[in-house]
C-alpha cells in the first residue's frame, strides 16, 4: 500500500491518542547508537513502531525503533530513537514517512542525527559536525510520483533546507559547553556497504565532508512540507582509503556510545534554544 497522505494522517492520529499533553515542536530523529537523549526526556512516553499504523519498523542494530515524547525545559518534543533506512528495504517514501507523521502531529523543526564517515584526514573519531548542505548521490527522491500539494509543491526549492540560524543555535550551544563542532557538507548513498576509497576521493573531489547512508531523503520531504532542518552528524570512523582498519557497523556504535554524554548534552542544550515557529 502506498504510504500516502490518508496513512500518514492515520498514525498522526494514533500517537495524539496515546501521547497526549502538549503538542510537539521539536521533533528529533537519533542515528545509529545516538538514542540516549530520548531516554533523558522529562515525562517522557514510548510507543513502539511496531504498534503505530503503517509505520516502518527499523531492523539496524543500535535504533532501538521506538518513538519517545517528553520535555527539554519546558520544550515539547516528539523524538525517534531510531529510524529505517533504505537499504534494508524500504523504498524513499517508506524512509520519509516517520517523518512526515511528526511534522503532521505538529512539529515546526527538525533535527536530524546520524553516524557518519569523515573524510577529512585532521577529524577524528567522535567529532561532531553541524550539516550546512546536503549532497543526494542515492540516486532516488522521495518526491518521486504524483504529488500531493498537502505534503508541499510539485517543484519544492532546496536552497535553505538547513536554516543558518539553526546552525547557529548548535555552534552556541556547543560554545557553552566548551565543545568544538565542526561544520560541512554532508553525502548520502544507499549502502549497506561502505564506500570504496575511489568513492570517497569523488565524495572529496564533489564537497563533501562527511557520508553516510541516511539523513537526506528525511530532510528532502521535511522541506517539502516548510520544516527547517539542523542536521548534526556524529563523526564515527574516518573514510575508506583514509582509515587504517577495516570499516565495521561495530566501531559506528562504539565510538558513538563512547561520546553519547557530549552528544546528549549538546541536544538538551540546543531544543530549548530553537526559535519557535
Amino acid at each position: 500500500m502506498p504510504l500516502g497522505f490518508d496513512q500518514i494522517q492515520s498514525a498522526v492520529a494514533f500517537l495524539a491518542d496515546r501521547l497526549g499533553g502538549l503538542p510537539p515542536t521539536v521533533g528529533v530523529v537519533l542515528g545509529s547508537g545516538l538514542g540516549g537523549f530520548a531516554d533523558q526526556l522529562e515525562g517522557a512516553v514510548r510507543v513502539p513502531y511496531a504498534t503505530i499504523p503503517h509505520f516502518p519498523v527499523s531492523t539496524v542494530e543500535g535504533h532501538r525503533g521506538q518513538m519517545v515524547a517528553g520535555s527539554v525545559n519546558g520544550r515539547a518534543v516528539l523524538c525517534m530513537q531510531g529510524r529505517v533506512h533504505g537499504y534494508e528495504g524500504y523504498d524513499p517514501t517508506g524512509v520519509v514517512f516517520p517523518a512526515r507523521v511528526l511534522i503532521r502531529a505538529g512539529v515546526r523543526t527538525m533535527v536530524l542525527t546520524n553516524a557518519a564517515g569523515g573524510i577529512h584526514e585532521d577529524w577524528q573519531p567522535g567529532d561532531l559536525m553541524v550539516i550546512t548542505d546536503h549532497i543526494n548521490l542515492t540516486g532516488r527522491s522521495p518526491l518521486t510520483g504524483p504529488n500531493d500539494v498537502r505534503l508541499g509543491p510539485r517543484f519544492p526549492d532546496m536552497s535553505h533546507v538547513y536554516p543558518a540560524e539553526l546552525q547557529e543555535v548548535a555552534h552556541r550551544a556547543a560554545k557553552g559547553m566548551g565543545l568544538t563542532l565542526r561544520s560541512g557538507v554532508y553525502l548520502g548513498l544507499n549502502g549497506p556497504q561502505y564506500e570504496t576509497p575511489a568513492e570517497i576521493r569523488m565524495a572529496r573531489t564533489l564537497g563533501a565532508d562527511a557520508v553516510g547512508m541516511s539523513t537526506v531523503h528525511e530532510a528532502i520531504a521535511c522541506s517539502h512540507l516548510g520544516v527547517p532542518v539542523l542536521g548534526i552528524s556524529c563523526i564515527t570512523n574516518l573514510a575508506a582509503g583514509i582509515s587504517k582498519v577495516a570499516l565495521s557497523h561495530t566501531e559506528v556504535k562504539d565510538v558513538a556510545n563512547a561520546v553519547e554524554s557530549r552528544f546528549v548534552g549538546l541536544l538538551r542544550d540546543i531544543c530549548p534554544a530553537l526559535p519557535q515557529r
